[in-house]
């Protein structure tokens, strides 16, 4: 997927087939893969992008074997002289997202389908690799006593990240932390009337995403609230004041306090801090309500030991997408089943594993595969000793 006037790649596209509920987001390079059923063939792919028009193409019209389709999206600038005329509140713009969450998004259970990756990058280079296909319950969100849930299905990670290194980062909830994103659902820290007080917004453009006008409104923490909270952006649509995405990271201003909040256990010697930390989510519109689809978290330490002359980065990112859902027969699922805060995704991913499996679901396409990201593992472990820790 790339802009059709200077041919980069468009990151976090969502891509799905119309009239169903089978969809997936392109890679950091603008790809992406789909698998569909026969009786699905016939149908269109319609593609949506933050700032773009919407593309619609026949599926049938697209090449396979191998064939890499080549997508282009042109630019839907939106004038904002309206804006001018008449300023806007950005902070009623806010309440009434907050007010409008009931009438907006889904007022019944989901069962979905969803992709997860986790991977930690050790400077470049992959040192940990894992995925899934998970299922989730996702409650009501005008009912705040039911949570969302997540269980296992299929898994996969990769085997030689404890030979490569000595540091091993080990991230806690899985799936269930990224689910933790939906700001609309979980909405404590940002889109509640009460949060609000904390934040300064300004209303910084109107764009076009799914060929609908949004404001797109600017909040960081006020300097007089001491605990790190968020700063970012929220994309509401015009008309129904819905959330559609929403980018936004912690405050890093107070290394030590943000530090805290992240790190569990560390190594004695070892000091590390958090040097960014950004998120994304999204949803996607279908019958006049919005559903959750996507999210994706993204922090980078900076690991120092003492005395040793260089510092190493470690970067953990965690996705998921969602690729099929249905409001029929929800159930939600048995405790024992459900994937706790508390467990770390690469310890529990093994039970899960099914080499036959992985050629029958919808995966984001990595920047670059597990199958590659393995290998090169393998291919560095002779230099392993060489690497400063």
């Amino acid at each position: 997927m790339i802009d059709s006037e200077n041919g980069s790649p468009l990151i976090f596209a969502s891509v799905a087939v119309k009239e169903t509920n089978v969809a997936t987001v392109t890679n950091i390079d603008g790809e992406f893969s789909i698998k569909i059923t026969e009786n699905e063939v016939s149908k269109n792919l319609e593609i949506t992008y933050l700032g773009y028009k919407n593309k619609v193409i026949p599926i049938g019209e697209m090449k396979d074997n191998g064939y890499r389709n080549m997508i282009s999206l042109d630019p839907a600038p939106i004038p904002i002289r309206e804006i001018i005329v008449k300023p806007l509140d950005p902070e009623e713009i806010v309440r009434k997202a907050i007010g409008n969450i009931g009438r907006n998004y889904v007022d019944e259970a989901n069962l979905m389908t969803a992709f997860y990756r986790e991977t930690v990058r050790k400077n470049r280079t992959y040192v940990s690799i894992g995925e899934a296909v998970v299922e989730i319950f996702k409650a009501p969100y005008n009912n705040d006593f039911r949570f969302d849930g997540a269980r296992m299905y299929k898994g996969r990670k990769s085997s030689d990240v404890q030979k490569m290194d000595t540091v091993l980062f080990k991230l806690q909830g899985g799936p269930v932390s990224v689910l933790q994103l939906d700001i609309v659902k979980n909405s404590e820290v940002v889109l509640t009337h009460d949060a609000m007080k904390y934040y300064n917004y300004a209303l910084r453009s109107v764009v076009e995403i799914d060929e609908k006008p949004h404001y797109v409104i600017e909040f960081v923490q006020k300097p007089t609230v001491e605990i790190p909270l968020f700063l970012g952006y929220l994309y509401i649509e015009v008309d129904t004041y819905a959330l559609t995405e929403a980018e936004f990271g912690f405050n890093m201003s107070d290394k030590d306090a943000v530090s805290s909040i992240f790190i569990r256990k560390k190594p004695l010697g070892m000091e590390v801090t958090p040097e960014v930390a950004t998120y994304r989510t999204k949803y996607r519109s279908q019958d006049g309500k919005s559903y959750f689809a996507y999210s994706r978290a993204e922090v980078r330490f900076k690991v120092n030991w003492k005395r040793k002359l260089f510092n190493t980065f470690y970067t953990t990112m965690s996705e998921i997408a969602v690729t099929d859902r249905t409001s029929e027969e929800v159930i939600k699922f048995a405790a024992r089943d459900k994937i706790k805060y508390t467990d770390v995704f690469s310890d529990k991913v093994g039970a899960f594993a099914d080499p036959d499996f992985w050629g029958e679901y919808n995966v984001i396409e990595p920047d670059q595969s597990i199958e590659s990201a393995i290998r090169r593992l393998s291919r560095r472990l002779k230099f392993s000793d060489r690497e400063e820790e």
